[in-house]
């Protein structure tokens, strides 16, 4: 038998591709949520651009028939509008204010729940609205749909154990067939010698050929000076180094080099080697804490504050390069030179972005919406990297498990042009490190 599932406003501002999400079952909005989404199809924003995206779609489905009669789907389900009406307001208790637009929503699942044979669930992202409906005797869900477990999310490391000579084989003939084995694209491997784990190689999966393949050699002197400093950064070095890979997603708590890392390795690509006509560093803008409001300036001055860790890395790097005894150049310079742009993803839908080394940091702070925009824009040649911690979240409509970073981990871990990485290891300091597991 078919379930009757009522959406809540925010499921549809969170994904506008959430009426076809539920198969075959059938898809009821109450009419307030109609309501509520008109209040925000004028901003300019991604929950306004959700707004009016929801509007068109149901637009469509109207010229099929009444949409409070019912129409049907593609995904083989039909869609409902519910209106409200005095008997809904009468299947709630007198605790619960009608006036409130959750409440209306709740009374018609409650009402659809009374008075339907199919197994009604109502689907929000609101927590205190599932408790609400857990105790009106409803079933309540989060929506599921774009959410990963955290605790399961893939690592992009594997420790493989393999006798002395397969370890030896490796290293003589610089790659070792694993034909019979299951493994994913560009996974991350380190061989230990069954018989003296102190016996290693560090190795990448090739899907292609079916053989583990050595890591690219780094530079004594490091890339832009800066140099692996545990197998994971090892690892994703030899990610964001390979222009045949054109995703990478790196993982890990402050401080494990996520940042440093894939700006030192565009900096290689795109200043150095030529693979790229720029490097271009975005990150989303969210305050962590209470916001300071409008700050005063042109656009540069007013995205310096939220750029500042950006420019920070930056000049880490400059400085190794000075170190190293070759002319520093500023950041001015390289910007000017076109060499790397720093912008915030807030202009970045439109357009198509070729031939660059792209990095989006803070990508936790992003809708599994806005991560597929993002990519989405990537032309001819492009890279993208993602870096983030999925634990340290500043947006409140996202979490660890439902947010973009997370999201693109598990979809793209089957993808033969992607790869990740999650680092564990901080290196910023010892405090650093103690304060990421003590605090």
């Amino acid at each position: 038998m078919s379930k009757k599932y009522v959406l809540d406003t925010n499921v549809l501002l969170h994904d506008p591709q959430a009426l076809l999400k539920f198969e075959d079952n059938d898809v009821i909005i109450p009419i307030t949520v109609i309501e509520e989404i008109d209040t925000f199809k004028k901003d300019l924003n991604e929950i306004g651009r959700n707004a009016r995206h929801v509007s068109r779609m149901l637009d469509e489905l109207r010229s099929q028939g009444s949409l409070t009669a019912g129409v049907p789907l593609v995904s083989g389900g039909t869609l409902k509008v519910v209106l409200f009406t005095d008997d809904h307001a009468r299947k709630l208790p007198p605790e619960l204010r009608v006036e409130r637009s959750d409440n209306r929503i709740l009374a018609v699942a409650v009402s659809l729940n009374h008075n339907s044979d199919s197994k009604v669930i109502f689907v929000t992202k609101d927590t205190n609205l599932r408790i609400k409906a857990n105790a009106l005797g409803l079933v309540a869900q989060d929506y599921q749909n774009d959410k990963v477990s955290i605790e399961e999310l893939y690592s992009g490391t594997l420790d493989l154990t393999l006798p002395s000579v397969e370890v030896d084989r490796f290293y003589g003939q610089g790659y070792l067939e694993l034909p019979d084995q299951s493994f994913f694209p560009n996974q991350c491997m380190t061989l230990i010698d069954t018989a003296n784990p102190s016996h290693t190689a560090l190795a990448r999966y090739d899907q292609q050929s079916g053989r583990c393949l050595p890591l690219v050699k780094l530079p004594k002197e490091g890339i832009w000076g800066i140099t692996s400093r545990n197998r994971e950064q090892h690892f994703a070095l030899d990610l964001l180094l390979d222009t045949n890979i054109q995703l990478v997603t790196l993982v890990g708590k402050a401080g494990t080099g996520k940042t440093l890392l894939a700006i030192a390795a565009g900096l290689q690509k795109a200043a150095d080697d030529g693979s790229y006509s720029r490097l271009l560093v975005s990150r989303p803008v969210f305050p962590m804490g209470r916001d300071l409001g409008f700050l005063p300036g042109d656009v540069e001055e007013k995205l310096a504050p939220w750029m500042q860790p950006i420019f920070d890395n930056v000049e880490l790097l400059l400085g190794s390069v000075e170190e190293r005894g070759k002319r520093k150049r500023g950041y001015r310079e390289l910007v000017d030179m076109g060499i790397m742009e720093i912008e915030p993803l807030t202009y970045i839908r439109g357009r198509s972005i070729p031939n660059q080394y792209m990095i989006v940091d803070e990508a936790q702070n992003l809708t599994p919406h806005e991560i597929k925009t993002i990519i989405t824009r990537a032309g001819q040649g492009t890279k993208i990297v993602l870096t983030g911690d999925p634990y340290q979240i500043d947006n409140p409509y996202v979490d660890a498990s439902s947010n973009g970073l997370a999201y693109v981990v598990e979809k793209f871990k089957d993808q033969p042009i992607a790869g990740h990485v999650t680092l564990t290891h901080g290196e910023r300091s010892g405090l650093a490190e103690l304060a990421a597991n003590v605090l």
